[in-house]
């Protein structure tokens, strides 16, 4: 099962989208237990890497770099200003792709407006039909703070950015764990 989440760089001509999917086996209850146990004595219901100071992104990187999983992230670029939705569509599709080599069969995706949601689901269905027939890939929608695993995705797609723009040590933390992939916007 993957676990998606995004993070966003806003620039007028070097914007960049970035899309990552944390693959778990469906008994993934250590996981989620380490990510509960990022919390610490924070009262929030859902960790957000952009929320985090740099001593606390090291240990949530180093947190998500011991779990058993794979990574799969797509940067979409360039994103031009008011251009985030095409941007996350394009990285989407190529994320089904990927997912698919691994073996994915169901993709959990943190929950947004109801019409965003539809639109997912339909480009998930809409790229099935590039896949090889009888292709299984369910997507659901849950909200972020309901489901832990989300926050291993959401630490990813944050350390890839902060990557991207020249902060903090992060890939050398998640070192191989983190399969990129370019996606053209």
């Amino acid at each position: 099962m993957a676990y998606v989440d995004e993070s966003f760089h806003e620039h007028p001509t070097a914007g960049f989208y970035v899309l990552a999917a944390a693959v778990f086996d469906r008994d993934a209850e250590d996981a989620r237990k380490a990510m509960l146990g990022l919390r610490g004595g924070r009262r929030t219901d859902k960790l957000h890497w952009n929320e985090m100071d740099a001593r606390q992104q090291t240990t949530a990187a180093q947190s998500v770099a011991r779990l058993p999983g794979v990574h799969l992230v797509t940067i979409g670029t360039p994103v031009p200003r008011k251009k985030q939705e095409r941007a996350r569509r394009a990285s989407l599709r190529r994320l089904v792709y990927e997912l698919h080599g691994v073996g994915v069969t169901q993709l959990m995706m943190e929950a947004r407006q109801d019409k965003l949601d539809r639109d997912d689901v339909q480009l998930v269905t809409d790229t099935r039909y590039d896949l090889p027939k009888g292709t299984q890939l369910r997507v659901d929608h849950q909200r972020g703070a309901a489901e832990p695993l989300f926050w291993a995705a959401d630490i990813v797609a944050g350390a890839v950015r902060a990557d991207r723009e020249g902060v903090g040590v992060y890939r050398e933390i998640l070192g191989s764990l983190v399969q990129m992939f370019e996606v053209s916007c």
